[in-house]
């Protein structure tokens, strides 16, 4: 017998299965609309980068994009693959998981080629020669070279070479920091005895920035080579980025670039 309550079950049964026909048309929707988005993605290149490494790569607040070396260099590089460059800013020892998880796709942030991080990520060829240097206060006398530097109080860039480096120096008190900048002001402080950077870092914050009261020393630990860090199995993109940084280098570009932020073409 149809009952009140077997057509109130039927009209219910008929809802759901309408529902479930346009549900299904709107997923066919949004498959579309991934695969344009898809594409697009396709199209940029998504760069990782630490802004905070003047002069490679830090935010300049009368300019809307990120500024440096590495920015201009990253932006060329992309321009010669046909692909927009999308630069995000993370922490540095957020880069290489980021680059594992995919969420980007190249690292450009002053990274020095070791073979510890070969083991997690590929190298584009290096495209920078680097080393370190250490900045002491003006009025520093006992520390002349790294020798010196023999338990003395340090401060460096959490996640650097910087870092790697300092911790081999014999009964040395090394204190890590976020950035560049809380290096100097501890430095200016008192709170150390140096500040171990990349060369181009330590010139770039004394000069430029016209920090007073500290002085580079001459003295030079280590020679480094950058490198731009891509996925270990994106062969691909890192093909391309080398052809593009060969380009560069062939048309005169990098050179340009180089001249911009160091004063002289690249030796």
């Amino acid at each position: 017998m149809f009952t009140f309550t077997k057509a109130k079950k039927l009209i219910a049964a008929v809802a759901v299965s309408t529902a479930a026909i346009f549900t299904m048309t709107g997923c066919g929707g949004g498959d579309n609309a991934a695969s344009d988005n898809k594409n697009n993605d396709s199209n940029k290149l998504r760069v990782g980068s630490t802004i905070d490494f003047a002069p490679f790569e830090f935010q300049d607040e009368s300019q809307k994009d990120y500024q440096g070396f590495d920015m201009d260099l990253i932006r060329a590089i992309g321009k010669e693959m046909g692909k927009e460059v999308e630069i995000s800013n993370i922490g540095f020892d957020g880069l290489i998981p980021a680059l594992e998880a995919k969420n980007i796709d190249v690292i450009i942030s002053g990274m020095t080629i070791t073979e510890e991080r070969k083991q997690k990520v590929a190298f584009s060829e290096p495209y920078y020669q680097s080393g370190l240097t250490m900045v002491v206060r003006s009025d520093e006398t006992s520390i002349k070279t790294f020798g010196d530097l023999e338990g003395k109080r340090i401060a460096v860039q959490i996640g650097t070479t910087s870092a790697t480096e300092a911790k081999k120096i014999p009964n040395a008190e090394v204190r890590e920091f976020n950035t560049p900048a809380d290096c100097f002001m501890e430095l200016k402080t008192n709170g150390v005895d140096a500040v171990i950077n990349d060369r181009p870092v330590n010139d770039y914050f004394i000069k430029k920035e016209a920090i007073t009261g500290l002085m580079v020393l001459p003295d030079r630990l280590t020679a480094e080579e950058y490198g731009i860090a891509i996925a270990k199995n994106n062969t691909e993109v890192q093909q391309l980025i080398n052809e593009g940084l060969k380009k560069l280098k062939e048309n005169g570009e990098y050179d340009k670039i180089f001249a911009k932020w160091f004063g002289e073409e690249n030796k």
